[in-house]
């Protein structure tokens, strides 16, 4: 891995893009950060442009490297510019969502797995049309530095409740990984040799039961856990009035279905390929912002 190379990310200021931009620009790579709002950077050495730029302009700097962080059925609007930029090989984030949702009891569930797996191979088609190196990156749970819907979104709903909501036992098994890692995995695909036309799946490396990840969030708050068994009934007609708020409009009952679900993945074809060693599920004040709660 040489430091000086050129990279491109698309979706920068996502919240892997956190994590993924400190390590470049410390490594000292040339890094051009894309982003749908206007950003700059008094800290890090990024240079930042809006990402309708790159879809809109017909002039292209070369970027042969790229991390795509956005939404992966957004790429479309941005291969001819890879292509114009000379782009040599693209790291793309997915998710295993494609894999967990797709027998989902939820329509819109349902339709999102399918987004993922048509956007996966219509991705792949392309870079062997166009001789780009392509690997693609599943991670499952993203935790960390604050900024996830996932881990924070439930300390919130501690905070106010001052319990957590349970369906059933909770049982369903996890394995939370940690933004950094992923963003880890990203740099190591794209400087992997030989490792291309590839995707991989990235957990965390610490399995352990919805309530128990739950519970540490607890006491990573400084809280004793409390948990209170909810009726099937009640937790329907909760997460009707839930959806009421724009900030709960995204949650529908699959949500707590899946509590008692294994949602885990083998991640050892990432470790031996890419180096991946993800860190086990430990919360940081940071990765909580607690103070924000």
């Amino acid at each position: 891995m040489a430091s000086g190379k050129r990279i491109g990310v698309l979706g920068a200021s996502s919240h892997v893009g956190s994590a993924l931009l400190p390590m470049l620009a410390w490594a000292d790579f040339d890094v051009i950060a894309f982003s749908r709002q206007e950003m700059s950077s008094t800290v890090l050495p990024v240079t930042w442009r809006i990402a309708k730029s790159l879809a809109s302009s017909a002039d292209h700097e070369e970027i042969s490297y790229w991390i795509c962080l956005a939404p992966i059925w957004i790429l479309p609007e941005y291969l001819t510019a890879f292509q114009a930029s000379n782009a040599a090989r693209i790291v793309v984030l997915s998710s295993t969502s494609r894999f967990t949702k797709q027998d989902s009891i939820d329509p819109a569930d349902q339709m999102l797995a399918q987004r993922f797996a048509k956007s996966e191979t219509d991705l792949q088609e392309w870079a062997k049309k166009a001789g780009v190196e392509c690997v693609i990156l599943r991670p499952t749970l993203i935790y960390g530095l604050g900024r996830d819907k996932n881990i924070c979104e439930i300390a919130r709903l501690i905070r106010r409740l001052g319990f957590f909501p349970l369906l059933g036992q909770a049982k369903g098994l996890r394995q939370p990984v940690h933004c950094s890692d992923v963003a880890q995995a990203c740099v190591s695909a794209l400087f992997a040799a030989n490792e291309v036309d590839k995707s991989y799946n990235l957990s965390g490396a610490e399995v352990l039961s919805y309530r128990d990840m739950v519970a540490r969030i607890f006491n990573a708050m400084g809280l004793k856990p409390r948990f209170i068994k909810i009726p099937l009934v009640l937790i329907r007609v909760g997460f009707v009035i839930l959806k009421i708020l724009p900030r709960y409009r995204s949650w529908s009952f699959s949500m707590m279905e899946r509590t008692n679900q294994d949602l885990v993945f083998d991640h050892q074809d990432a470790s031996r390929d890419l180096g991946f060693n993800p860190r086990p599920f430990r919360l940081d004040p940071e990765d909580l912002e607690i103070g924000g709660l």
